[in-house]
């Protein structure tokens, strides 16, 4: 740097708007304009669901689907889906109802770390929305670019297998952990009150 003017050594990727609908919100942010799918929707759309593992489409982390598909956003330049349906991990509940994939894992030991579940629900949803009565080698298939360092995959099979029982009528889904009620607070709490002299 000479003085207050700085030239940068590398050329910066100019910015462009970027708009997609992601689990179910039509959204728009300025992202550079080779960035990588991962990162705009991770820094820039907020969903932090989709995580980063190896960077190289080995892990299955940051799975989510694209138009339906399950697709690698590290792997995906954000340019060539611009426009597209975007589902990941957070558009799966209903608001704050599980959706029976992730009630499935939890009930059945399917997430453990948790740090690949992401890659995993969305694969897995996405092999339901297209076959709901998949045999277990089709669900080893299904989520065979998917790594999981912890269960040993037979519990995650045993998940899968079980959401695709609520999926078909077979069984019924777990009930809603609570039931929606107003927030008790809508402008938020009031401050406590302080004795005189004590710091705020």
């Amino acid at each position: 740097m000479v003085g207050t003017e700085h030239v940068d050594m590398i050329p910066v990727a100019k910015k462009e708007i970027w708009s997609a609908e992601v689990n179910g919100r039509a959204v728009e942010v300025l992202a550079p304009s080779n960035a990588v799918l991962l990162d705009v929707l991770r820094d820039k759309v907020g969903t932090l669901g989709v995580k980063r593992g190896c960077d190289l489409g080995t892990c299955g982390c940051c799975t989510v689907m694209i138009d339906g598909t399950p697709r690698l956003s590290c792997l995906c330049l954000a340019g060539q889906v611009e426009g597209s349906t975007i589902l990941t991990v957070e558009g799966l509940a209903d608001g704050a109802h599980l959706a029976p994939i992730q009630s499935c894992f939890a009930e059945h030991g399917g997430s453990q770390c948790g740090f690949c579940t992401p890659g995993f629900l969305v694969t897995a949803q996405a092999l339901l929305n297209e076959n709901d009565s998949p045999t277990d080698q089709e669900v080893a298939c299904a989520i065979e670019g998917n790594l999981c360092r912890c269960t040993g995959y037979q519990q995650i099979v045993d998940s899968i297998q079980a959401a695709a029982a609520i999926h078909r009528g077979e069984a019924e889904p777990a009930a809603p952990a609570s039931d929606p009620h107003p927030d008790p607070h809508p402008s938020g709490p009031e401050e406590p009150q302080m004795p005189p002299g004590h710091a705020r």
